[in-house]
């Protein structure tokens, strides 16, 4: 793998137009039919895309020494399976984004205890990751008495995304917010949707765009590996409730599980470094616990455990 390269500069290929695409083909001829069309993308893509396969491999050998229940070996079966599951989760993608995904598709562990804390009168920052399938937020927003949902995402596109969201239904309650890194002016805002009771989400689990990046190394998967700082300095500067989100599919059904992390998250001046490594190693830890559950969904195709990340 080019070691030079940024998770972001790799090209995931759900781009605007492509996924704009898929979109109709889903709406026109159902989840079969789009099937058709996703595999042998899938299937050239891992063919031809080295780096992401041997990075698959890597990760899943990893998983395999922690987990031998897991049935997982690294092999280049395994691999591919991996890549096949990225390709049903992009329906799944589609399905939120339609509406075709209802509220009996989806089963909640902690939504309750969630709810409770946002109809006291503040809002929530909840830790999300690139493991199974944030846009099944989608469902969560367009129920009645869901709070608002912000998802901050570190693409230029997600303005489109938010005009594709529209365009498929223009009373949906999830918002996307993009950003390359936490600005004072990136606090602020978010600081008036905390106080308006609205949830922010924010992925935990890769570096910053940012030339520079603020990062912790934590042990995640038997080795230390780098995860960002600014969703962690973010939430204690927000000081709300923070749970982690994870979004797995299991036995066909897409099950949330909402967890609490912290009251309020604080950083002492004196001990910062010492509170932000102790608070990354315990996402870590979570990530790692909920990673292990379904493996297969964990979509990061690249050295997640590379010293020089940026």
């Amino acid at each position: 793998m080019n070691n030079s390269s940024h998770w972001a500069e790799m090209g995931e290929w759900s781009m605007i137009w492509g996924m704009r695409f898929l979109l109709r083909v889903y709406l026109l001829f159902g989840r079969t039919v789009l099937q058709w069309f996703l595999y042998p993308v899938v299937s050239y893509y891992w063919l031809a895309n080295k780096p992401g396969r041997e990075a698959s491999r890597a990760y899943l050998k990893r998983v395999a020494r922690l987990s031998p229940a897991s049935g997982l070996s690294g092999s280049l079966k395994d691999s591919y399976r991996h890549f096949i599951s990225f390709a049903n989760a992009i329906i799944d993608k589609l399905a939120a984004w339609s509406g075709a995904l209802s509220r009996a598709d989806v089963s909640y562990r902690g939504r309750d205890e969630l709810l409770a804390q946002v109809k006291s009168g503040k809002g929530i920052v909840l830790l999300g990751s690139h493991l199974g399938n944030l846009e099944v937020c989608r469902v969560i927003a367009d129920l009645d008495d869901a709070p608002r949902i912000n998802v901050l995402v570190h693409t230029k596109h997600a303005e489109k995304f938010n005009r594709l969201l529209r365009q498929t239904n223009a009373n949906s309650g999830l918002n996307l917010i993009q950003v390359t890194d936490i600005s004072a002016a990136t606090a602020m805002l978010l600081s008036d949707k905390i106080d308006n009771g609205e949830l922010v989400v924010i992925t935990a689990d890769r570096t910053p765009v940012s030339r520079n990046p603020r990062v912790s190394r934590a042990k995640f998967l038997g080795d230390d590996a780098s995860f960002p700082q600014g969703p962690f300095i973010l939430a204690a500067l927000l000081k709300c409730p923070v749970y982690t989100l994870f979004c797995l599919k299991q036995q066909g059904r897409q099950v949330i599980y909402f967890d609490h992390f912290s009251d309020l998250l604080t950083l002492p001046r004196k001990t910062r470094e010492q509170a932000l490594q102790q608070t990354i190693q315990r996402y870590a830890g979570r990530l790692e616990h909920y990673c292990l559950m379904e493996p297969l969904q964990w979509f990061n195709f690249f050295d997640f455990w590379r010293v020089n990340e940026q």
